[in-house]
C-alpha cells in the first residue's frame, strides 16, 4: 500500500464513521414532529431515544471486543447493514413500533462502530496522520452526530417528505460507505482460534489508574450530550415558542461542532490538566443552559452549548487518547468499548429520568433539575480528578 494509498483510505474510513453517527441523530429535530403527529407524550420520547441508547450498550457488550477477534472490515460492514436496516424501518414507519424498533437498529449500529472505528482509524492512520489520528475518530463520531440534526432539521422544514426524507438521503449514503469499507485493507492479524463471547465489564489493572478519571469525566459530558440530543427541539419549542426543526438541529449542531473544537483545543493544555478544565467548561456551561431555561433565553442557551460541547469534547478526546493509549494492542478493541459503555450509560439513565420529571413537573422544572444535577456531576468528578493528582504528585516526586 502505497502512502497516499494509505491517507485516501484513512480518510475514507473517517468519513464513513462520520456518516453511520449522522444517521444516529436524524430523528433529533423530528421529535416535535412525531409527538404532534402521533400523540407521543415526552416522557414516551425520550423512551425513544434512550432505546437508543440500550442498543449501543447492547452491541458494545456482546460484539464489543469481537473486531479484535474477526477483523475490523467484518463489524464495520455489520455496523452499515444494522445502519440500513434502521433507515429502510424509519421510511416505512409512522407508529410507535417502528420508532422503536428504528432507534434500536441505530443504537446497535452505533453500538458496533463506536469502538471498531475508532480503532479501525487510529490503525489505517499514515505515519505522517500518527499523531492526529484519535482526534480524526473522535472528530468523525462528535462531527457526524452534530450533522444529523442539522441536515434532518433542514431538509424536514424546507423540503417535502418531513418525516420520511432523510432517512432516503442516508440510506444513500450508508451504502456508498458500505463500498469505502470493502475496498478498504484488514488492519487486524487475526488469531488463529477466535474466542467469540459477549465481553464482561472489565478494565485490565495497568488501564485503571487512567481509566477511572476518563470515565467519570466521560460520564458527566455524555450526560449533557444526551440532554441537548433528547430534549433540546421539545425545549426550544415549549419553552423559546421556536418551532423551526432547522433552529432546533443547529442548537444541536452548534453543541456538537463546540465538542469538536474542544477536542481539538485541548492539545493547548498540559496532559494533567485536560479532564479537570473539560469539567470546569461542563460546570459553567450546564449553568448557562439552566440560566436559559430560567429565563427563556435563546442567547444563553447557545452560549451553554458552546461552552459545555467544548467540555465534553476535552474531557471525551482526553480520556478516550490516555485509554487507548495505556491499552495492550491486543484488548484495544475491548477496552475502548468498555468505555463507551460508561458513556452511553450516561446518556439512556439521565435521558430517562427527565421525561419522568418532565411529567410530573413540567418541561421547565425538569430542566432546570437536570442541570443542577448534571453541574453536581461535573464537580465531583473535577474534585476526584483533583485529589487524585494531588495523591500521585508526592509518588511522582519521589520516582523523579
Amino acid at each position: 500500500m502505497t502512502h497516499s494509498h494509505s491517507r485516501t483510505t484513512f480518510l475514507a474510513i473517517a468519513l464513513v464513521f462520520a456518516v453511520t453517527m449522522m444517521g444516529t441523530t436524524l430523528p433529533t429535530p423530528l421529535y416535535p414532529l412525531y409527538q404532534q403527529q402521533l400523540g407521543f407524550s415526552q416522557l414516551m420520547i425520550t423512551v425513544i431515544f434512550a432505546i437508543y441508547a440500550v442498543g449501543v450498550i447492547v452491541a458494545l457488550l456482546s460484539v464489543g471486543s469481537w473486531s479484535d477477534q474477526l477483523g475490523r472490515r467484518p463489524l464495520l460492514g455489520a455496523g452499515l447493514a444494522l445502519s440500513a436496516a434502521s433507515a429502510v424501518v424509519f421510511l416505512a414507519g409512522g407508529a410507535l413500533g417502528p420508532l422503536l424498533l428504528g432507534r434500536l437498529l441505530s443504537g446497535l449500529s452505533a453500538g458496533i462502530f463506536t469502538g471498531t472505528a475508532t480503532v479501525a482509524v487510529v490503525e489505517l492512520a499514515p505515519s505522517a496522520w500518527a499523531n492526529k489520528a484519535t482526534f480524526v475518530a473522535t472528530a468523525a463520531n462528535m462531527g457526524g452526530l452534530g450533522l444529523g440534526p442539522l441536515f434532518a432539521g433542514l431538509v424536514s422544514q424546507y423540503l417535502p417528505w418531513p418525516l420520511h426524507l432523510s432517512f432516503a438521503l442516508d440510506l444513500v449514503l450508508v451504502v456508498l460507505a458500505g463500498i469505502a469499507v470493502w475496498r478498504a485493507p484488514e488492519t487486524v492479524a487475526k488469531p488463529a482460534q477466535r474466542r467469540l463471547r459477549p465481553q464482561a465489564l472489565r478494565v485490565p489493572a495497568e488501564v485503571r489508574g487512567v481509566f477511572l478519571p476518563a470515565a467519570i469525566a466521560g460520564f458527566a459530558g455524555f450526560a449533557v450530550l444526551g440532554l441537548f440530543t433528547a430534549v433540546a427541539p421539545a425545549f426550544m419549542g415549549e419553552i423559546l415558542h421556536i418551532t423551526n426543526r432547522a433552529a432546533a438541529g443547529a442548537v444541536v449542531f452548534v453543541f456538537l461542532i463546540a465538542s469538536t473544537a474542544g477536542q481539538s483545543g485541548q492539545a493547548r493544555f498540559s496532559e494533567t490538566w485536560r479532564l479537570p478544565i473539560g469539567c470546569i467548561l461542563l460546570v459553567v456551561g450546564v449553568a448557562l443552559i439552566g440560566t436559559a431555561v430560567v429565563l427563556a433565553s435563546l442567547t444563553a442557551l447557545l452560549a451553554g452549548a458552546v461552552i459545555a460541547g467544548a467540555g465534553q469534547g476535552v474531557t471525551l478526546r482526553a480520556g478516550l487518547g490516555t485509554v487507548a493509549a495505556a491499552s495492550p494492542t491486543h484488548r484495544r478493541g475491548e477496552i475502548v468499548s468498555t468505555f463507551f459503555v460508561v458513556l452511553y450509560v450516561a446518556i439512556s439513565i439521565p435521558v430517562i429520568g427527565i421525561g419522568v420529571a418532565a411529567e410530573t413537573l413540567g418541561l421547565r422544572a425538569a430542566g432546570l433539575v437536570f442541570t443542577l444535577a448534571v453541574a453536581l456531576l461535573a464537580l465531583i468528578a473535577l474534585a476526584s480528578l483533583l485529589i487524585q493528582r494531588r495523591g500521585t504528585a508526592p509518588a511522582t516526586a519521589a520516582n523523579v
